[in-house]
């Protein structure tokens, strides 16, 4: 039995950066390790299980900006304390300022957002933002080995953050299988009874944070808004909340879009509508990966997204005019959902295909790996890290598809 302190806000299953720390956490118990765990809170299968120990830190006035610096000093005081007696300490991104292993899941330094808020909220947010960039760097510079969830991510930190290549790997985040596949027709046709939405109306997915303009929800508005201008018979259901959801509705009512776009709010049956649903999209401004696009097509849907989104690393050849170059321009995403919409048939067949590939890359596999990379931290860096599942391993007729 090996000894392991994880270092993160959350351990929950939802949001891609706690599904992710959450899911290692679990396989290092299932392996028999012992592990520490320091974070606000940490879901219940966790804590029932055997050889798990939970360090709670307050979250004052249930923020996480000024629950911040208590996780920084509780993470390194336990990490102190374990590590002399051989424990691995893993913290995340600019979270914990520990020199051992740092899962990076979004490069601050790559990305300044763009705040829709206005006033004090907009000071708090450019703060927020300085913080973040002023803790990541400190951070990084003092890890030992830093696990980078895509090649983009990767990239990002060797230019953007000045960290020395050679520490940085490579390894992509796993998906629940179980969880996350394609519905057959009559899981389907149930799917859209209880949703409320006709049967063969085809339905656009958007997964995301209506609060800062990272996802690009309005560039997903004013692309619908040149698609309902030729009559299409597609709808959006749009999945999130925010800051700006009021403002959307506004704009939705005002573009009279009203009987195409639905707005469902924060779910936690993403599952389900990601099944019922045809396509997904998401023109994202920055994205290190991008769970939710690869939980969608781990579901056999088409997903349209960023060229530059750490999940198009996984995209073969025959769906690369899914993918957009400029997420701010809304001719190009509605050409994209266009062109989607004209060949439906043909790209659900490719979907579920590449799903099948997709769902062979567990959430176990990617604790594996980590496991491998952390016996081998002596080793040189370049050779380690996980592949993108290669084309090749998709049947031959679909991996040779033409577009």
């Amino acid at each position: 039995m090996s000894t392991f302190l994880l270092v993160s806000g959350d351990f929950v299953t939802t949001g891609g950066m706690d599904r992710a720390n959450h899911a290692l956490a679990r396989h290092l118990l299932d392996e028999g390790h012992e592990v520490h765990l320091v974070a606000h809170r940490v879901a219940e299968d966790l804590l029932l299980r055997r050889h798990v120990h939970f360090h709670r830190v307050p979250k004052p006035l249930g923020s996480y900006l000024l629950g911040g610096p208590v996780l920084d000093r509780v993470g390194r005081y336990w990490a102190r304390r374990l590590s002399r007696a051989g424990a691995r300490v893993l913290v995340n991104g600019g979270n914990c300022r520990f020199g051992d292993v740092n899962w990076v899941h979004y490069v601050h330094a790559a990305h300044e957002p763009v705040f829709a808020a206005r006033g004090w909220r907009r000071t708090v947010a450019r703060f927020k933002h300085k913080l973040f960039l002023r803790d990541e760097r400190l951070a990084l510079l003092r890890a030992r080995l830093i696990i980078a969830n895509s090649d983009r991510t990767r990239q990002d930190l060797i230019d953007d953050v000045g960290v020395d290549k050679n520490r940085v790997r490579v390894i992509y985040y796993g998906v629940d299988p179980k969880q996350f596949f394609p519905a057959d027709d009559a899981e389907r046709a149930r799917l859209r009874t209880r949703l409320g939405w006709p049967a063969n109306r085809p339905v656009v997915a958007f997964i995301g944070a209506l609060g800062d303009r990272r996802k690009g929800f309005d560039t997903v508005l004013d692309a619908w808004r040149l698609l309902r201008g030729g009559s299409s018979d597609l709808m959006l259901a749009v999945i999130g909340a925010g800051a700006e959801l009021e403002t959307f509705r506004q704009r939705v009512a005002a573009d009279g879009l009203g009987n195409s776009v639905e707005f469902l709010g924060f779910r936690k049956d993403v599952p389900d509508i990601l099944r019922a649903s045809d396509a997904l999209v998401a023109p994202t401004r920055y994205e290190a990966f991008g769970l939710g696009v690869h939980e969608a097509m781990c579901c056999g849907l088409p997903a349209i997204v960023s060229r530059s989104a750490g999940v198009a690393e996984f995209y073969p050849q025959y769906f690369a005019d899914l993918l957009i170059d400029d997420p701010d321009d809304p001719a190009l995403l509605a050409s994209a959902i266009k062109r989607w919409s004209e060949r439906r048939e043909h790209y659900r067949a490719a979907s579920m295909q590449l799903s099948s590939a997709l769902r062979a890359r567990s959430w176990e596999i990617m604790g594996s790996e980590f496991l491998q990379s952390l016996d081998s931290t002596d080793e040189p860096l370049e050779s380690a890290g996980s592949e993108v599942p290669p084309a090749d391993a998709l049947p031959v007729h679909a991996a040779t598809m033409d577009p």
